[in-house]
């Protein structure tokens, strides 16, 4: 298995469309989703072949075949704004932020120009909190360290030096008039507006910049799809006729270092950590359930979830057994926090609308706990690189395991 990593630089506005379901206005997505990726680079080989006459991309073992239609075709993620392609991550769904001032603390130092210690609220984590008071029996609302209100904050973000930095885009309207197909002159009365995100930032003017993935299981077809990205022109989302879409993509390899056993550690251990101060706090610790081993499941991106051919937005035990190909009659689930939204979109090669599909929106949080936690750990690490749910070829369900902002407490926001 061979990972790419992607450093989009956006040369001219991105028009990447979001159609709401029985709208007439294309909202901008705030990132490049992993089926953009997917079909612009399908559609060029498509096109080049058919100007070349060439037919080996119908060959069942042929380049095309295994990267778009083999059953273990190549995975493209999400492509989410990061400066200079920095790894990028998406908030959990447990994570608030004051609601008169959210966001994450400035910089610590002076000399940071971005220090403002009038400003210290910060960013935290609810999900072991929550844990805890639930085992407790206690109710939990968070509250910010100065009394603030809090409220659930969702951001891309990165960390650098143990400072976190949300990003996103910026974006424009960019109004346009119709034209007359029979006469090919402008059209009166006809004008309509195309929401785009900027290929430079307002407050810095640096270019915007996505990081993305790649992963394919033949490390020689990595090697060639290198070679192929590198050399060609590349345009993403639509109006590209009309010069927008113009982005710069730079290849490397990504190692990924199995570090999800030892996120899973220190996840337990903050979770025993927290569960003996709430027991000191009340003056009645109660025994922690040492038999069972405990793991989130963080979502990095919308994923099209599945059970019993209903939509849901729950992966239940049982759904988790069988996206892992495994049997474990301890697995447990014990909090969810998910929210779902609609997504559609164009198959470009079949010229049609996609159907209208039920998404769990990313940040969504699931926790579970078993006993038999060294036979989940392969299946965990694969479902970190393939995905959970359907449609994870594009770009869907896309999830990180013990996602480390979960240690991030009330008392020390970031």
């Amino acid at each position: 298995m061979t990972t790419l990593q992607l450093t989009i630089k956006a040369l001219s506005p991105l028009a990447i469309g979001r159609q709401k379901p029985g709208g007439s206005i294309s909202e901008a997505q705030t990132y490049i989703p992993g089926s953009v990726i997917r079909g612009a680079i399908a559609g060029k080989m498509l096109r080049q072949s058919s100007t070349e006459d060439n037919t080996n991309l119908a060959q069942p073992d042929s380049d095309f075949q295994q990267l778009f239609l083999a059953e273990n075709a190549a995975t493209f993620s999400n492509a989410y704004p990061s400066p200079e392609g920095q790894p990028v991550y998406v908030l959990p769904a447990t994570a608030v932020s004051s609601k008169n001032d959210p966001g994450f603390r400035p910089g610590s130092h002076p000399d940071n120009p971005d220090f403002q210690p009038e400003k210290p609220v910060g960013v935290f984590d609810t999900l072991i909190d929550a844990f805890c008071a639930e085992g407790y029996g206690y109710p939990y609302d968070p509250v910010c360290i100065n009394g603030d209100r809090a409220e659930p904050y969702s951001q891309f973000y990165t960390v650098e030096n143990g400072k976190y930095r949300a990003h996103h885009v910026d974006t424009r309207l960019l109004t346009r008039v119709g034209i007359n197909r029979r006469r090919a002159t402008a059209q009166e009365q006809v004008l309509y507006s195309i929401e785009v995100i900027n290929e430079t930032q307002i407050k810095n003017k640096q270019p915007t910049v996505f990081s993305s993935t790649i992963s394919i299981e033949d490390d020689a077809l990595a090697d060639q799809l290198t070679t192929y990205l590198g050399q060609q022109l590349w345009r993403f989302g639509g109006s590209a006729s009309r010069g927008l879409g113009k982005v710069e993509i730079e290849v490397k390899p990504l190692a990924r270092p199995n570090a999800i056993k030892t996120r899973i550690k220190d996840f337990n251990q903050k979770l025993h950590d927290r569960w003996k101060d709430w027991g000191e706090v009340f003056s009645h610790p109660q025994p922690f359930p040492d038999n069972q081993q405990y793991f989130t499941l963080d979502l990095q991106a919308e994923a099209i979830l599945v059970d019993q051919w209903r939509s849901t937005t729950v992966i239940s035990p049982e759904m988790l057994c069988q996206m892992a190909d495994m049997k474990d009659s301890t697995l447990q689930l014990h909090s969810v926090y998910s929210s779902y939204d609609y997504r559609s979109g164009w198959n470009a090669a079949w010229g049609l609308m996609k159907d209208v599909e039920l998404v769990t929106n990313r940040g969504a949080v699931y926790l579970f706990s078993t006993s038999q936690l060294e036979k989940w750990l392969p299946q965990l690490e694969q479902l970190e690189i393939k995905g959970v749910g359907e449609r994870t070829t594009e770009g869907f369900g896309q999830v990180q395991v013990c996602n480390e902002f979960h240690h991030v407490f009330r008392e020390e926001p970031v």
